[in-house]
């Protein structure tokens, strides 16, 4: 069971109280689970529709026009549009130039298109846009929209710092300024149900995120999976709530914490039984989704909150900065 944390009292509250009452549900769900649905968060139901049509209209574009802004060669850069099977997401991480670990993990590919965007402030990461004439207000639409989430995201570091006992509320926020962020268009390709059964191809498989944390938006399709962790290897599903923004805490956030905050294995697989397959091909509906992963900025060193330690358990993990972390995870992706 995935907990749900309601925020209207985080938004609004009526005293201290209500605040870290908030901030006291989060971080226990993010201990036991590391996801959580959060509902009467402060992004309006009609951000978030317009979000998904935007994204259901690039998607819908000729294969041509969306070339036209193609992600960039390597994996230094994540922005603009990935055809299908350019992306394999994994749990290896790579700390050398390892070809052939690549090509193992290519044998299976993962069936969807992405488009990628981040701070148009990020020289590092520069967005790679869909030109105007093809889709007329999107890029504009979408950073309105990127800053939006960071606005709630930090919010919810607020919350988490406050359940973490930081003296400082701010003290994640002051390390996430917004412009090392990636706003995720997903698009999963309808596909027979026989290449998922035998493996020939795949939605998502089981991953980590690579992040501080994520706030995704879902469809009505289904198929997002998260591990049950009293149970290794067992799946439960993460069924869609009109409007919830589904949190799950990274990688980072657990180093960061000292494994105190759990970086939960989730997985796409097909939709759910009742709306799995049709047509005579046995064909799986698509499915769009919106992730919004938010990162500290380059240079912060992820280091253990004091909080998080005492003087029976030291840190876990030695400092790293997130450039570092990113380079060893983002190696074996593209």
């Amino acid at each position: 069971m995935i907990p749900i944390v309601d925020f209207s009292s985080w938004n609004k509250p009526q005293g201290e109280s209500d605040k870290l009452h908030v901030a006291n549900e989060l971080v226990e769900a993010c201990q036991t689970v590391g996801f959580v649905y959060i509902i009467n968060h402060a992004l309006p139901e009609s951000v978030i529709d317009a979000a998904f049509d935007w994204s259901k209209r690039l998607f819908q574009l000729p294969r041509e026009e969306k070339l036209k802004a193609p992600h960039p060669e390597g994996w230094a850069v994540h922005r603009g549009y990935s055809w299908p099977g350019l992306e394999k997401v994994s749990q290896v991480m790579s700390t050398v130039d390892d070809e052939q670990a690549r090509r193992k993990l290519r044998e299976v590919p993962d069936v969807k298109e992405i488009y990628d965007i981040g701070s148009e402030h990020n020289t590092v990461q520069p967005n790679q846009w869909i030109p105007n004439e093809c889709l007329p207000g999107f890029r504009n639409s979408m950073t309105k929209f990127y800053w939006e989430c960071q606005r709630v995201g930090d919010e919810i570091l607020r919350a988490l710092a406050v359940g973490l006992n930081l003296e400082n509320e701010s003290y994640l926020v002051e390390k996430h300024s917004g412009h090392n962020n990636q706003l995720r268009l997903l698009h999963y390709l309808p596909v027979p149900a026989a290449d998922l059964e035998q493996e020939r191809t795949a939605r998502c498989p089981a991953h980590t995120d690579w992040s501080s944390m994520t706030m995704l938006f879902q469809d009505d399709c289904g198929g997002l999976e998260v591990e049950d962790v009293s149970q290794p290897g067992t799946f439960i599903p993460v069924a869609p709530i009109k409007n919830a923004i589904v949190m799950n805490i990274g990688d980072l956030l657990q180093r960061w914490s000292n494994d105190r905050l759990r970086s939960t294995n989730h997985r796409v697989q097909a939709p759910p039984l009742a709306d799995r397959f049709s047509g005579p091909f046995r064909m799986t509906r698509e499915r769009l989704s919106i992730p919004y992963f938010m990162s500290p900025d380059p240079e912060s060193v992820i280091e253990c909150i004091p909080s998080c330690m005492d003087e029976k358990e030291g840190a876990k993990y030695k400092p790293i900065t997130q450039a570092e972390y990113n380079k060893m995870r983002a190696s074996m992706m593209y």
